[in-house]
């Protein structure tokens, strides 16, 4: 066989190869597939398997219909106090109706996940507007996502598109509100503790006076017993002596002096100016018989 007949039969088996290749597809159970003709859709709910189309002339499309991730960058959002919150979200969704797809969004995946970053920007843009950063951070956060979830899908069908789920990963005060919000918060918190301190310092002053006032009590009344203790102590004193005093008068005398002589005799520098022949001294006198 000369080169020339090799050639042919080379360019034969390359033909037959496209031809084969150009004449069947197949469709995987993760994909959807179209099948245009110069524009026009001939089929697009083929199931799995190897299928045939018309070579050269019929072109198959594949679309992804696993369920896929549109994460959008975060956006700021006006909510009902007029403060801007940055919500930053994501969206699971997959291809349902692969001609509708195809007639809406040409197919491409880019046009796809424009169309639904505008329709769960709306739908946040309405929810957000209607509640307070309050609500929008604790209370009703669930029941957003389940509102835009379900109003995101019914839009997405539109485009032969189904949304599974629409969650907002977080939410946001801008750099100069998170500044403002966090010196509001410090304010507060000192407001607070200034609230506390000066009711503890008025429930400290309560209690150091009713403790003074306690203790004042308690010294009047500790006194006003030892006076009594001292004077019945005076009174049984007073008694007792009166009675010494009446059996032995002149033992009472001298006991009496002998105390006055310690007493006035304690200091060795100590000075009296006594009359010698006062009663005074008349225990110190020589007893004349």
């Amino acid at each position: 066989m000369n080169q020339s007949k090799l050639f042919a039969v080379l360019g034969i088996v390359l033909l037959v190869a496209i031809t084969v290749r150009s004449t069947f597809y197949m469709v995987d159970e993760r994909e959807k597939v179209i099948v245009v003709r110069f524009g026009q859709v001939l089929r697009y709910d083929d199931a799995p398997g190897i299928h045939f189309k018309s070579p050269f002339l019929d072109d198959a499309r594949y679309f992804d219909s696993r369920i896929l991730t549109l994460d959008a960058e975060p956006q700021p959002f006006l909510t009902k106090e007029k403060k801007y919150v940055v919500v930053d979200s994501f969206v699971k969704w997959r291809i349902e109706d692969a001609l509708k797809y195809y007639l809406t969004v040409g197919g491409q995946e880019l046009d796809a996940r424009r169309r639904l970053e505008q329709v769960v920007n709306s739908g946040l843009r309405d929810e957000f507007g209607k509640r307070t950063v309050h609500d929008v951070v604790s209370t009703d956060r669930h029941k957003i996502m389940d509102i835009l979830t379900t109003n995101t899908d019914r839009e997405a069908r539109k485009f032969g598109i189904v949304v599974t789920d629409v969650r907002i990963q977080r939410v946001d005060l801008p750099d100069e509100v998170s500044m403002s919000v966090y010196q509001r918060m410090k304010a507060e918190r000192s407001r607070i503790a200034n609230e506390l301190r000066a009711q503890g310092a008025e429930a400290a002053e309560k209690i150091r006076a009713n403790s003074e006032r306690q203790r004042e009590v308690l010294l009047a009344e500790a006194y006003g017993k030892a006076e009594r203790v001292r004077g019945e102590g005076d009174a049984k004193a007073t008694a007792l002596y009166a009675g010494a005093y009446g059996r032995a008068p002149e033992f009472f005398s001298l006991y009496r002096s002998l105390n006055a002589y310690k007493e006035s005799f304690r200091k060795k520098d100590d000075i009296m100016i006594v009359d010698p022949s006062s009663d005074f001294f008349k225990y110190m006198k020589k007893p004349t018989r």
